[in-house]
């Protein structure tokens, strides 16, 4: 079975979208969540909050049935 990117319904702070791609790519999600964070400040800010919203929208939340 293919391994899919969907927005966490269990290990979210927003929107679940970090935590989601924590669960992707098999990383805790605190780690994840700090280079988010680390990027978006460096960047000033702004490119990082648009991605994360444009992410929000795209990325599909996790059906019932697929094991996280």
């Amino acid at each position: 079975m293919k391994k899919k990117l969907y927005r966490s319904k269990t290990d979210k702070m927003l929107c679940g979208v970090l935590g989601g791609l924590a669960e992707y790519l098999n990383v805790d999600a605190t780690l994840i969540r700090i280079l988010y964070a680390a990027l978006s400040v460096f960047s000033a800010g702004f490119p990082g909050i648009v991605l994360y919203i444009i992410c929000a929208i795209v990325i599909p939340e996790a059906p019932f049935d697929v094991e996280q």
